[in-house]
């Protein structure tokens, strides 16, 4: 991203935390491209006309987002950061929905965490990963009261796609401590969804 965009959206971050709503209307056109790139990698195989498209993933995580107009922003890495964590809510509340609606029956399909993280996943829907992705929240949120930031890495590499550079600068750590915190945090969700039920 070009450093005169990048100084953009500092600026119409720091306008937010003052308290100037407006400024959300400025980030959007600069930050919509990169949104639309972490939805659609969550939803690339979702058959067109789908219910969850790419556009209704970023304008709902724009929604949540302008909800924390107050929030204390400081730069753009920040902002990825929670738009990922808002894009994971949105699709854990849709695999809900339709985990509620088969009647709280299990889905014969199981993935592994590995599926998952290579983009296997990413060649079934929603739909047919609920199970997983709700393990896998589920999973989350205990490592989240062990280890914040290690849950803080997860959603940033796996539910928002952000690179170990892009994650470091989010959570504002060296990229060294994202590699390895990374790769704790896979080996303990890879312990935790072992014993998950097929």
């Amino acid at each position: 991203m070009p450093e005169e965009q990048e100084q953009e959206i500092t600026q119409a971050l720091a306008a937010l935390s003052r308290g100037a709503p407006e400024a959300m209307d400025r980030l959007m056109p600069m930050v919509y491209g990169e949104l639309k790139r972490i939805a659609h990698r969550q939803l690339k195989a979702e058959s067109s006309g789908h219910t969850l498209s790419t556009t209704a993933v970023v304008h709902e995580a724009y929604l949540r987002l302008a909800e924390q107009s107050r929030a204390d922003w400081v730069h753009r890495g920040q902002f990825f950061a929670l738009a990922a964590r808002a894009m994971r809510r949105i699709l854990i509340d849709y695999a809900r929905q339709h985990h509620a609606e088969r009647r709280g029956g299990r889905s014969r399909f199981a993935l592994t965490l590995e599926e998952l993280e290579r983009g296997d996943a990413a060649a079934l829907s929603i739909v047919q990963r609920a199970d997983a992705l709700l393990a896998v929240d589920e999973a989350l949120e205990d490592l989240r009261r062990m280890d914040e930031r290690m849950a803080d890495v997860v959603e940033c590499r796996f539910f928002g796609g952000l690179s170990e550079v892009e994650t470091a600068e989010a959570l504002e750590v060296s990229q060294r401590t994202v590699a390895r915190e990374w790769q704790m945090a896979r080996a303990w969700l890879h312990e935790a969804l072992r014993d998950q039920p097929a």
